[in-house]
């Protein structure tokens, strides 16, 4: 039985990482909102644009499993507390960047100190956690980054019209160095350091794996087929929601239907909100029905009609909608991380988020770049304030990429399901994953 005053200091410290995950997510969407005012800045194309929004998630993606392998042996606390000191640092350098190298490298800096602070929430919350909270947990962790992406559309939009791009990122750079402190003084990494008794089932053992260990873990992880079906529907979905969200769909309200950027970004907005609640809803349902994989095929399908229905450049309203459900179907892949924890012992579950982690932010790497090439393609030479305007058919096409990556994730879904239900139990009984 967990004591109340525990629960209390459990959810104190949560908080703090998870606030510090809410600034990574802050930063790598803010992008949306910044979009003409750093194509007009540094007089960058779409793909050049896409490129620079992509340095975050190059590196980003690159550490994932490092970032899992550190944070098992170093804990929590040091790795989220100089993870984020790192990124408040390449906050104040992107914001201070002369030109489109020094901007790209600055982002890429911002993505080298964020690339910890997920890892090290899901690490905390398996330490501080029973098995059969994690999901919820999970899912609120991931609540916690749809709130900072809410802060990246309107109240970004409103503050930069009030004080400029450069000093709002300042800003945020002084409340990630803040938070960055109280990590480091506050959190521990599990219930035994800081006094309580340990939570059962709970991984609360407190040792760090040695790196035979570590090897032996990566090696497991690798070699399960499980393992890369995960990863691929993440990179299909995170790759493309977090394009969309990150950078294009601000763009596209605005080139399409004629409004501001302030104006556009409530849109995009509707979408955080669809990523704040779709986490927590999955994660509890999923918690409460033993279901895994099932309530993963169902959320792929929801994501791919989200996107569909943008093909068709439907009314306004619906363009809301859309990203609503496609953000909030976000939600119900997520629990890839809760299957890959729940295939293996405790002592690897940094490694297997990091790894199918990592494949996932690849896809925010990679489908940047790609869906601003796309646009290019298509652009007419308009131009207004210092900013390129798209076209219609170029965003049909960009969205009709966005439509196949869902059927794809729906089919490594299904074909991950399958083999949850034909795998036996230790008992013989059907897996909880189905």
């Amino acid at each position: 039985m967990v004591s109340l005053s525990m629960r209390r200091r459990r959810t104190l410290l949560w908080a703090l990482l998870a606030g510090g995950f809410l600034l990574v997510n802050f930063h790598r969407t803010a992008t949306a909102v910044l979009a003409d005012t750093l194509a007009a800045t540094f007089d960058a194309t779409g793909a050049e644009l896409g490129s620079l929004h992509a340095s975050f998630f190059y590196i980003y993606a690159a550490l994932q499993l490092p970032s899992g392998l550190v944070v098992d042996r170093y804990g929590p606390r040091r790795v989220g507390a100089v993870g984020l000191a790192a990124m408040t640092g390449g906050v104040v350098w992107f914001a201070s960047s002369g030109g489109l190298a020094e901007a790209f490298l600055a982002r890429a800096a911002i993505g080298l100190g964020g690339s910890v602070l997920y890892i090290a929430t899901l690490r905390f919350c398996a330490n501080w956690y029973r098995p059969d909270e994690y999901a919820t947990m999970t899912g609120y962790t991931i609540a916690a980054a749809g709130v900072g992406g809410i802060l990246a559309t309107t109240p970004l939009a409103l503050a930069i019209e009030a004080a400029g791009w450069r000093t709002a990122m300042l800003a945020a750079g002084g409340v990630g160095a803040g938070l960055a402190v109280a990590i480091g003084g506050a959190v521990r990494d599990t219930p035994a350091r800081a006094g309580h008794e340990p939570v059962t089932g709970a991984d609360d053992e407190g040792t760090a794996a040695t790196l035979d260990e570590v090897l032996a873990n990566t090696r497991t992880v690798l070699a399960e087929r499980e393992t890369w079906l995960l990863g691929v529907a993440l990179f299909l979905t995170l790759g493309t929601n977090f394009t969309v969200l990150g950078l294009w769909g601000v763009p596209y309200v605005v080139d399409i239907y004629g409004v501001d950027v302030a104006t556009a970004s409530t849109y995009v907005l509707l979408g955080n909100v669809g990523f704040v609640i779709g986490s927590p809803a999955f994660g509890a349902l999923s918690d409460r029905l033993e279901r895994r994989t099932a309530l993963m095929v169902g959320a792929a399908a929801l994501f791919t009609l989200s996107y569909a229905a943008l093909v068709l450049v439907p009314p306004l309203p619906v363009v809301g909608a859309a990203l609503f459900l496609a953000l909030f179907a976000n939600g119900g892949v997520a629990l890839a991380f809760t299957v890959g924890k729940e295939r293996h012992d405790a002592e690897v579950a940094g490694t297997i988020t990091g790894v199918i982690n990592s494949m996932g932010y690849f896809g925010a790497a990679v489908f940047p770049t790609l869906l601003g090439a796309v646009l290019d393609a298509y652009w007419t030479g308009e131009v207004i304030g210092g900013a390129r305007v798209y076209t219609v058919p170029g965003y049909r096409v960009a969205f009709a990429i966005a439509t196949a990556t869902g059927v794809l994730a729906t089919g490594a879904i299904v074909w991950l399901h399958r083999r949850e239900q034909r795998a036996p139990t230790a008992d013989g009984a059907t897996p909880a994953t189905d």
